[in-house]
């Protein structure tokens, strides 16, 4: 079996790209808030942390020994649980387990898919072992696949709630054209172990559903015929328009439990694409950038309010950021100068206001965690808009590689270099 060709030669190419960077970007550092640790990997040299329950639980992607698979797991009170596959080599959850420790993602299987599928490709970074994946549910020690609209076609788990709703997409058997997979994809709801279809919007013939709170609201998106990707929030049976930036590439991630969403949309021109946050009373707004980058990406959100992403050069050198309060901050100017840490993505915040995510050392990049230094995190930080020059921190192309290909497969929408 081949290896992640999208992973090898990192750790020595990062010695050379962040021995000398990180000590800049520390130089002007304001309070310390935050203290980081690393998570390890289940025997590779790579894993990621994608999201971090109230408990502190966290889900996320490790590559095994070898590097020649990738698995989901559950990091707990400082174990980190391989999830396991359907039958196939690869797995990997897409969002934060509930307060149950249940995990939803998607798995290969043990079955051939003829049509090597970009929807099971591109979530295993390169690695095309030519099988199906399905949706999975991880509950108890044990992972089961969930139910497809089409037997045979593939299908992904994206959020689940803690009513134990689950949400994603399934493909149908009607090809499409919009290169996002061979077939059609249709926006799911699982509860109870059935499976049912959410509306589109304007009849749109494609959709799908990324995330869900615990009122049942879903959010995600729809695509048009002519390729028009909308963000949308499906509530009580009818799907609404969240609206965009002024371009044709909107799609929402998550929803917390006041009902606000964030997500991704271009801006106008397709010039770029930024993090935003929606509020049923004021809409969409722009979060922006960090000072000096191109584009952004939300992908957390507490019942705060809190936001955390990542904010990226025009070459995909990205950063951490923490959005509180209508300031985006660095995240790496918020945790000891001497840790040795470069925060490249933060993907997770709980209500303790822990982050998690993905960073990178002088060795290896691995799923951080990244905990208050109090143990809390005061509800309104002391922080101001940073205007300073941006540090130059050249990301390796691998990794770069892998956060363009990491993007556009959580948003389901594909990502290319802004022009």
């Amino acid at each position: 079996m081949k290896r992640l060709g999208a992973l090898t030669c990192v750790a020595v190419t990062l010695m050379a790209a962040l021995a000398l960077t990180v000590p800049l970007a520390a130089q002007e550092q304001p309070q310390t808030h935050y203290t980081v640790q690393d998570l390890g990997t289940l025997g590779g040299t790579f894993s990621w942390a994608y999201g971090i329950n109230n408990k502190g639980s966290i889900s996320g992607m490790s590559l095994l020994s070898g590097d020649t698979a990738m698995r989901a797991f559950l990091w707990r009170k400082g174990q980190m649980t391989d999830l396991g596959t359907l039958g196939g080599f690869n797995s990997s959850p897409i969002y934060k387990p509930n307060e149950r420790d249940e995990v939803v993602g998607q798995a290969e299987t043990s079955i051939p898919d003829p049509f090597h599928d970009i929807l099971c490709t591109s979530l295993f970074f390169d690695l095309d072992t030519g099988l199906s994946c399905a949706a999975f549910l991880w509950k108890d020690g044990t992972i089961m696949p969930l139910r497809s609209l089409v037997e045979g076609r593939n299908s992904r788990a994206d959020a689940i709630n803690n009513r134990g709703q689950v949400v994603g997409n399934a493909e149908n058997s009607t090809p499409q054209s919009c290169e996002q997979s061979p077939f059609k994809l249709r926006p799911v709801m699982w509860e109870r172990g059935e499976i049912q279809e959410l509306p589109t919007l304007y009849g749109d013939p494609e959709g799908r559903a990324l995330g869900i709170n615990d009122r049942g609201q879903v959010v995600g998106w729809t695509l048009s015929e002519d390729c028009v990707f909308h963000s949308v929030l499906w509530e009580k049976g009818t799907v609404t328009d969240l609206g965009n930036l002024g371009g044709t590439y909107n799609t929402a991630f998550s929803i917390n439990n006041r009902g606000q969403a964030f997500g991704q949309a271009s801006l106008p021109g397709e010039s770029t694409r930024h993090a935003f946050l929606w509020q049923k009373d004021t809409g969409m707004m722009d979060l922006g950038t960090l000072f000096g980058d191109f584009s952004s990406s939300a992908w957390s959100i507490d019942n705060k309010g809190r936001v955390v992403g990542t904010s990226c050069d025009v070459n995909f050198n990205c950063r951490a950021f923490l959005w509180q309060d209508g300031i985006m901050t660095d995240l790496n100017t918020l945790i000891p100068a001497d840790s040795g840490w470069f925060l490249v993505e933060s993907d997770g915040i709980n209500a303790r206001g822990e982050i998690v995510g993905l960073g990178c050392t002088d060795l290896e990049c691995h799923a951080f965690l990244a905990a208050p230094m109090d143990g809390v995190l005061p509800d309104s930080l002391t922080m101001q808009r940073d205007t300073r020059p941006r540090t130059t921190v050249v990301l390796p192309e691998n990794v770069r590689k892998l956060l363009q290909q990491r993007q556009g497969n959580r948003l389901g929408v594909g990502l290319t270099r802004p022009q």
